[in-house]
């Protein structure tokens, strides 16, 4: 019960957190994309976070520390700071985008776009009840096992991949083709953070090696 009141709480300092990015730049309410993608983003997190509770509460609260905070490698610290700055960029460029009329993006790829942040909210939902261990931030436990079914044998990162979808839809989804630009650092860091935790996993996760022999892909399958 306790987790569950904490990732309501977390969703709702999120929910205002959105609230400031998406409107404050935007200079309006009158912006429907916000509240659809504001909308999407929390059903997409919050009943995924009803069932982790119900079913797996401690892989809700794995997922719940995340931060710089939570990282105990300093390279990883100030790769998820970079990797919060980069969101919040994207999001409240692609707010600008709309208030200034830089991009036309038509209402049809807006929707695109909301169904990109649901699939990637979803891919990290199934990695997460795949895996029960993946974690918001780097660290093995003692009786952590490899996985290697499911979105597993596809990539070694799914959650990872979910990532990559999600940050296409979020500026399309607001409206913007400008805010696309954010997904090349974002791709840089998630590159940069892919390459560390394979060390750590390499060495403390018994069986990794071995599974990264089996699936060659770390983060889109045919490509890297």
């Amino acid at each position: 019960m306790k987790i569950a009141l904490q990732a309501v709480t977390s969703s709702v300092v999120g929910f205002a957190a959105f609230l400031l990015m998406v409107f404050l730049p935007a200079g309006t309410f009158d912006y429907w994309r916000g509240w659809a993608f504001i909308a999407v983003f929390a059903v997409s997190t919050i009943l995924p976070s009803i069932y982790l509770a119900a079913t797996n509460p401690a892989a809700l609260k794995r997922r719940m520390q995340a931060g710089p905070a939570a990282e105990t490698r300093p390279l990883q610290k100030i790769i998820i700071t970079v990797a919060f700055f980069s969101i919040g960029g994207m999001i409240v460029v692609s707010a600008l985008d709309f208030r200034f009329g830089w991009s036309s993006v038509p209402a049809a790829v807006s929707v695109v776009g909301d169904v990109l942040v649901a699939v990637g909210l979803l891919i990290a939902m199934i990695t997460t009840i795949q895996n029960g261990y993946a974690a918001a931030n780097i660290n093995v436990e003692s009786d952590q096992t490899v996985v290697s079914t499911g979105l597993y044998s596809v990539v070694r990162h799914p959650m990872y991949f979910g990532n990559v979808v999600l940050m296409i839809g979020v500026p399309l989804a607001l409206g913007s083709y400008w805010g696309l630009l954010f997904v090349i650092p974002g791709l840089v860091v998630l590159a940069t953070r892919i390459l560390d935790e394979e060390k750590v996993l390499a060495h403390e996760l018994t069986g990794y090696t071995d599974y990264e022999q089996r699936v060659h892909y770390r983060l889109v399958p045919g490509v890297w």
